[in-house]
């Protein structure tokens, strides 16, 4: 299965030289925990960096930092792995345990933004994958309880 089945298409962007309390204010009003750094080119929205809620109460308020002082993109990680819409998710899911990253953003061929996979994106749909194979068993059992009672 691709991503492109499965990516969330509703991502909330923010631009790099946002305020973090800008960044904060989407976080809370869209009720996510990242936003996705983009570069708009033209009509397009191309990904250069991801920025979460974590990023900022670990880098920021813990190290008491003048919040006023700095922007998303002072911030954001710009170590950015990036997944196709087109690849696969279990090859996905691989990367993302490989890069230790919890969120990927999804682009299409020619790099801008079309979603965001999360890792709990990947456990709701490997949890409804588990919830159809316990159903194959039990109606595998009843089916057999009928025809051989």
């Amino acid at each position: 299965m691709s991503l492109a089945k499965i990516c969330n298409r509703e991502v909330v962007i923010v631009e790099n030289k946002a305020s973090i309390q800008e960044a904060a204010a989407l976080m809370r009003q869209y009720h996510v925990g990242c936003l996705v750094v983009t570069e708009q080119r033209g009509e397009r929205n191309f990904p250069i960096g991801i920025l979460t809620d974590r990023d900022i109460v670990i880098e920021l308020i813990a190290k008491a930092v003048d919040l006023a002082a700095v922007t998303v993109g002072d911030v954001s990680s710009g170590d950015l792995k990036l997944a196709g819409e087109n690849d696969d998710v279990i090859d996905t899911l691989k990367q993302m345990r490989y890069h230790g990253i919890r969120r990927m953003p999804v682009v299409d061929e020619q790099g801008a933004l079309v979603g965001l996979i999360t890792l709990d994106d990947l456990l709701e749909l490997l949890a409804e994958q588990l919830k159809d194979l316990a159903g194959l068993i039990s109606k595998e059992q009843h089916s057999e309880k009928q025809a051989h009672p």
